[in-house]
């Protein structure tokens, strides 16, 4: 019989690692809902055409890293392969242009993307999402990045900085691109094949080529930053002011742009020391006119994404400790066959008054079904035996202690729910 394993850049989450899931997601969940961000879900297909338009063709992720394929209905569908192209989608279909706006949205969920695997990034791996709609203001750039900072500093992250950037806009943004690609074209005897073929198709992704060979010309590459209009340059000036005046650290960086053509205006990353070569955890931007070119009214917008996945391992590394989950609190084991039937019954008492019960399977002796008690891990353990069903009197031991007490079998539920609430 063939010996199946998960995919290539995938990822099993076991039962240990669990906690550190709920631990981040009820986090960032709480974070969110304090900033007054609703939940969305979205699906996790959409037709083609909705990335290939958001996203943009010509970036990695159109051209080389999307699942796409032909449904039974002869349709192009694709994974997702980030969130926001969908949610503006589910923006503009349900109508949510006349809610009050700005509309805020958070969502989670896995995405997908062809990529090459490595330390903390998957082919599927699982985004925390956020977006604010409908508001141009700066302070909702603000908003965001926040989020992103505190979820990253409550987790346990160390020195953390933005890397921040303009990408200008519609009226400013196509004069740089001339000015670079014509800078680029003068040293294209000097840049690797990607690049070239990038000046034609998404012209600002050369600047964020990792190419040994690259890395000399977009060190000398002209600055967007010379190039803003003037409100470009307003928002990107009071966007530094807020986090001035509350003392976040950031870095100007010339070169960050984000892989997606959507980007308009700030583009930013949060970075975090000891985690390895890769110190960018988080990343997001405002992409005004993208749901104009989705087919919406003109819908100003803002957000990040975050991948959970990394962030547990960083936590891990960091050796960063969460409550562990809930887990039964009692273990009902029986003796002979009489016994098993009101096991059955007081196991189902316990689950009804929500006090975790494990019940033991099959006909086994006391020891063994102890031994498995204490590996569960589990406070007390109710023992039924034919002796005790004609006494009407069950034993409840103390896993902890090792006491063991006669209580009367209707009144195990009240015994145990007494001691349980008052711990």
């Amino acid at each position: 019989m063939p010996r199946y394993q998960r995919p290539t850049g995938t990822l099993d989450v076991l039962p240990e690692d669990q906690p550190y899931w709920d631990y981040v997601l009820t986090r960032a969940r709480r974070l969110a809902e304090l900033c007054g961000f609703e939940r969305i879900d979205v699906p996790v297909f959409e037709v083609t055409e909705l990335f290939a338009r958001g996203v943009g063709e010509g970036t990695d992720i159109v051209d080389k890293e999307m699942y796409s394929f032909q449904d039974k209905g002869g349709h192009s569908i694709t994974l997702r392969p980030e969130f926001t192209a969908g949610v503006i989608r589910a923006y503009i279909e349900n109508g949510m242009q006349v809610r009050t706006q700005p509309v805020k949205l958070y969502t989670y969920g896995p995405i997908f993307r062809y990529e090459r695997p490595q330390a903390g990034r998957f082919r599927q791996h699982t985004q925390f999402n956020v977006e604010i709609l409908g508001e141009q203001d700066p302070l909702a750039d603000l908003e965001v990045m926040l989020l992103a900072w505190d979820l990253y500093a409550g987790l346990g992250f160390q020195e953390l900085a933005f890397q921040l950037n303009s990408t200008g806009c519609p009226q400013c943004k196509p004069g740089y691109v001339e000015v670079l690609r014509a800078y680029y074209v003068a040293h294209a005897d000097r840049i690797c094949d990607d690049c070239r073929r990038r000046l034609e198709r998404s012209p600002l992704r050369v600047l964020d080529c990792k190419a040994e060979v690259c890395q000399p010309v977009i060190a000398e590459a002209p600055h967007i930053m010379d190039y803003l209009c003037t409100e470009c340059e307003a928002h990107f000036a009071r966007l530094r002011e807020y986090l001035d005046l509350l003392g976040r650290r950031y870095v100007i960086n010339h070169r960050l742009v984000r892989g997606l053509d959507y980007y308009t205006k700030t583009v930013f990353e949060v970075w975090a020391a000891g985690i390895g070569a890769q110190s960018a955890v988080c990343g997001g931007g405002r992409y005004d006119g993208l749901a104009e070119l989705l087919g919406g009214p003109p819908t100003p917008g803002v957000g990040f994404g975050s991948g959970l996945e990394r962030i547990v391992m960083a936590m891990k590394y960091f050796g960063v400790q969460v409550p562990p989950l809930p887990s039964p609190t009692v273990f009902v084991a029986h003796l002979g066959p009489q016994a098993g039937p009101e096991a059955v019954r007081l196991a189902y008492a316990l689950r009804g008054a929500e006090i975790g019960t494990w019940i033991a399977f099959g006909q086994r002796g006391l020891k063994s079904q102890l031994r498995e008690a204490s590996k569960r891990g589990v406070r007390y353990a109710v023992i039924l035996g034919e002796q005790e069903l004609v006494s009407g009197m069950a034993i409840v031991r103390d896993m902890e202690s090792g006491e063991q007490t006669q209580v009367p079998v209707a009144g195990v539920v009240e015994w145990v729910r007494e001691r349980t609430h008052a711990a």
